[in-house]
C-alpha cells in the first residue's frame, strides 16, 4: 500500500510515519509541502523519497494509496479534495478544513470516490479512554448524563510559525482545539444531531492581536450536556504540553480521566474512589491502517470525522456570533 504525505506543518506527520516504520504492507512513496519552512522542517529529514512543493504534481506523478494531511490548516480541505479525486484514501490531523463549504465538498468527494476520509482523533485510543468506555459498557456509571472536559496548551509562540497566528489561515480557536473532546462526546452517546454554542477571547493581545486564545463551548448531544474549554494558556513552566482532563457523571457514579498523567479515577454510589487499571499506549494512527489493510471501513469513520468537524465549525461560528445558540 503506497503511502503519501499531503502537507506537513505539524509534528503528526509522524502518524505515517511510524505506521510505514511498523509494517512491510506500507511504503512511503512521496511527499509534498508548499510552504518552503515547512517542508524544510518536517519533510527535509526524509531520505530516499522525493519531496514536492505542489500536491497535484506529487498525484500526477505517483499512484497513492493512502494520503496523510496534515499541513497549514487553510490548505488542508485542498489536500484532501486532490487526494481523493486521485483515488486515495486520506487520514487527516484535525481540523480537517477550516469551512462549511470545504466540509460539504469532501462529504461529496468521498462518497463520489467511495475512499474513507479519518481524522486521527487519537484519545479515543489512550488506555484512560478505552477503560471509561469499557465501564460504561458494563453500566458502571449508569446514564451519562454529564461531560466536562478541560484541554489547556502551551502556545510557545516564539516557536509558531507565522501562519498560525493568523487567523485566516488557522481558522479559529473553536474550530481547532475542542474538537478531539467533541468526537468523545459523539462517540459516547451516538448522537447525530444537537446544539452548541461557544464563546471565544484572547487573554494576551499585546502577544497575539487578532487571535483568539481560549474557548468555552456549551454542547447537548442527544441526553447529554457537555461542557468543553480549550486554550492555548497552557502554563510554559508546567512538566506537560497540556493538562487534558475530562470528568464523566452518570446515573451511578462519575469517572474522571487524566489523559495527561495516564490516570483513570472511578467513584460510585456503592463503591468508594479507586484508580481503574489501564492498558499499554497504542500508536494514534494503527486503528486507520489496520482497517484499510483489511479492507474494512476505520472506527473513526468518514461520517464520524465530518460530523464532529461539523460541531465545531459550528461552534466556531457561534463564536463569531456573540455564542448564539446553533443546531448541527
Amino acid at each position: 500500500m503506497k503511502v503519501a504525505i499531503l502537507g506537513a506543518a505539524h509534528p503528526h506527520v509522524d502518524y505515517a510515519l511510524e505506521e510505514v516504520a511498523h509494517r512491510d504492507e506500507l511504503e512511503l512513496i512521496a511527499a509534498a509541502e508548499p510552504d518552503p519552512t515547512m517542508r524544510g522542517q518536517f519533510l527535509g529529514p526524509l531520505t530516499g523519497v522525493p519531496v514536492y512543493a505542489d500536491f497535484a504534481e506529487l498525484l500526477a506523478a505517483h499512484d497513492v494509496d493512502v494520503a496523510l494531511v496534515a499541513g497549514i490548516y487553510a490548505r488542508r480541505a485542498e489536500a484532501t479534495l486532490l487526494a481523493l479525486d486521485a483515488g486515495a484514501h486520506v487520514v487527516a490531523d484535525k481540523p480537517l478544513c477550516t469551512s462549511t463549504a470545504e466540509l460539504e465538498a469532501i462529504s461529496a468527494a468521498a462518497q463520489r470516490a467511495g475512499r474513507h476520509v479519518s481524522i486521527v482523533f487519537e484519545k479515543r485510543f489512550y488506555p484512560a479512554t478505552i477503560a471509561l468506555r469499557r465501564l460504561l459498557a458494563d453500566g458502571v456509571l449508569g446514564d451519562l448524563a454529564l461531560v466536562a472536559s478541560t484541554g489547556p496548551h502551551k502556545l510557545r509562540q516564539a516557536q509558531r510559525p507565522g501562519w498560525f497566528l493568523d487567523p485566516v489561515r488557522y481558522g479559529g480557536i473553536a474550530a481547532d482545539l475542542p474538537i478531539h473532546d467533541i468526537d468523545l462526546v459523539l462517540a459516547l452517546t451516538g448522537a447525530t444531531s444537537g446544539v452548541v454554542a461557544a464563546l471565544t477571547g484572547n487573554a494576551r493581545p499585546a502577544d497575539h492581536p487578532g487571535f483568539d486564545d481560549h474557548v468555552a463551548l456549551l454542547m447537548r448531544a442527544g441526553d447529554v450536556a457537555a461542557t468543553i474549554e480549550a486554550s492555548w494558556l497552557g502554563p510554559e513552566a508546567a512538566d506537560v504540553h497540556g493538562h487534558y482532563r475530562m470528568r464523566v457523571t452518570g446515573s451511578e457514579g462519575t469517572a474522571e480521566l487524566d489523559w495527561a498523567y495516564h490516570r483513570l479515577r472511578v467513584t460510585t454510589h456503592d463503591r468508594p474512589a479507586w484508580d481503574e487499571p489501564l492498558g499499554e499506549p497504542v500508536r494514534p494512527a494503527a486503528y486507520f491502517f489496520d482497517a484499510v489493510l483489511r479492507g474494512e471501513e476505520p472506527v473513526i469513520s468518514t461520517a464520524a470525522g465530518l460530523l464532529a468537524t461539523r460541531v465545531a465549525l459550528t461552534a466556531q461560528r457561534s463564536a463569531e456570533r456573540g455564542g448564539e445558540l446553533l443546531t448541527w
